[in-house]
This record gives C-alpha cells, structure tokens and sequence, in this order.
C-alpha cells in the first residue's frame, strides 16, 4: 500500500514538473512571437556599424535586428526587391533613383541617415593643383557616384562639365580639361587599391575608410558639407510605413545615432537629420 502511495506521489509530481515545464515554454514562445526579425543589407563601414551600434536599443523595442554584409553597390538592391532582405542601407537617393530606373524596380527611401562626403586622394600629390599634364585619375564607374565625382573636380576648376547641375554627367560630358587628365573608371571598391597606378582617384568615403584613409586628414579635396548624397535606408514600395522598419529608422536617426558618428568617425561623415 505504502508502495501504491510513493509511485501515486510521484506520478503526480512529475506531472506538476511537466505542466510546470510546458507553461515555461509556452511564456517562451509568446515572447519570440512578438520579436520581429528585420534583415536589412549593409556595406561594412560605416552603415553595419551604424546598424551594430542600435541592435541593443531595438532588441529592447521587440526588433530582431540581422545584419547582411555586402562588398559591392548592385547586390544589396538584388537582395531587397527579390524580398531576400527587408531593408538596406548603402546608398544614396539618386544611386537608388538610377537603379530603379534601369532595372524597373520599385525602391524607396525612408528616410536619410548620415553624408559621407567624398574626397580626393592620392599617395604622390601633396597638392592638386601641381598634378602632371596627362595624369591618369580614377572615378567609380556607376552613373551617380561617377557623376558626384566629376562635380567635385568641376568644382576645384580642374575641369569644366556642360551642365554642373547635372547630377548623372558623365566623362564625355566634360566640355573643358585643361590638364589633359585621362579618366580610369573602376568599380568603385577598387579604388583605394588605384591609387598606386594613377596621380589620384575620387573615393566614396565607406570604401576609403576600409581601406583606413580619412576624408578629413587624407584627402587633398573633400565635398562640401551641403552634399545632396544623404544615405538612405531603403525599402521596397509598400513597405514604408511597417512598424519595424520605422523602429529601425527612429534608432538611426536618434539623438544616440547622432552622438555615436559624431564621436565615432569626427567628420569623416555627417548626420543628415
């Protein structure tokens, strides 16, 4: 009889243990299901950054932040308007325009972020001015960054452009180049690896800084802080106003966003909100 009691004793307490055991995991997943998941696809520096800098912040709002590296300008759109990412944040609206424009794609942005301005350097030129009748230079290959390069040089006289308000002028669109200067378009992630064959080359400011240059110390030439390139966190159409993704935006644009770059990369790069 004693024997009947002790098994009854613990059938009933391993019963308490397994209902016990089975509310811990229901209370579980109702946590996870109201943690969203966003995938948004970034360049390293300085946006993964950015975006690593605000996960903790978003984790305690219920945002899942999951960052995807890119090394290039064309993938990260791939990714997005084939719903492989949620977000991504590389570029600026008229890179974004051009691409919706080639490709037919249905990308917007939400809102602005930060100004990378982008500069001119180079490993034998002390000063611009002195640079060699026939140099060779390099510029990114991509219509809108290719553009924002010629503008700078426009700008700093070494060359005139038909139209200086024409943000997708290409090289052809030079009307004068007093120096003779012989224009090497690249990708633009290998142009801090050209600055050995050419007198100098125009960088994006996420790629010179991977490749440790500073726009404020190393550059012979810097974009004026009134840039038009803010970078953008870019959704696809329909999107714009999901919860999660304005959570996202809130986090980039705070005033912590706003401390961090300042403090972080010293005007390397700029808030643009």
């Amino acid at each position: 009889m004693k024997k009947l009691v002790t098994l009854a004793a613990t059938a009933i307490l391993g019963s308490a243990l397994l209902l016990a055991g089975c509310g811990g995991t229901s209370t579980d997943k109702a946590a996870d299901s109201n943690t969203k998941t966003v995938k948004i696809g970034a360049t390293a520096v300085p946006h993964g950054e950015l975006l690593s800098n605000v996960k903790e912040q978003l984790k305690k709002e219920g945002i899942n932040l999951e960052i995807v590296e890119f090394t290039d300008y064309v993938k990260p759109n791939m990714a997005l308007n084939d719903k492989e990412l949620d977000a991504n944040f590389f570029q600026h609206k008229p890179y974004l325009d051009k691409y919706n424009a080639e490709h037919k794609t249905e990308l917007v942005s939400i809102g602005n972020v930060h100004v990378e301005p982008m500069a001119v350097y180079s490993k034998s030129l002390k000063d611009i001015k002195t640079v060699a009748n026939g140099a060779k230079v390099a510029v990114p290959n991509d219509p809108s960054n290719g553009a924002r390069a010629l503008l700078i040089l426009h700008k700093a006289g070494l060359i005139t452009l038909n139209d200086p308000k024409n943000i997708l002028s290409t090289v052809a669109d030079i009307k004068e180049n007093p120096h003779n200067l012989q224009f090497v378009e690249l990708e633009a992630p290998q142009l801090p690896r050209s600055l050995d064959d050419v007198a100098f080359a125009v960088i994006n400011t996420n790629y010179a800084m991977e490749a440790n240059l500073n726009p404020v110390k190393d550059s012979l030439l810097i974009e004026d802080k009134d840039s038009p390139y803010a970078n953008i966190v870019a959704v696809r159409k329909g999107d714009e106003n999901k919860p999660e993704l304005q959570k996202v935006l809130k986090a980039l644009q705070s005033a912590e966003t706003k401390k961090f770059i300042e403090e972080k990369y010293k005007g390397a790069i700029l808030p643009a909100f």
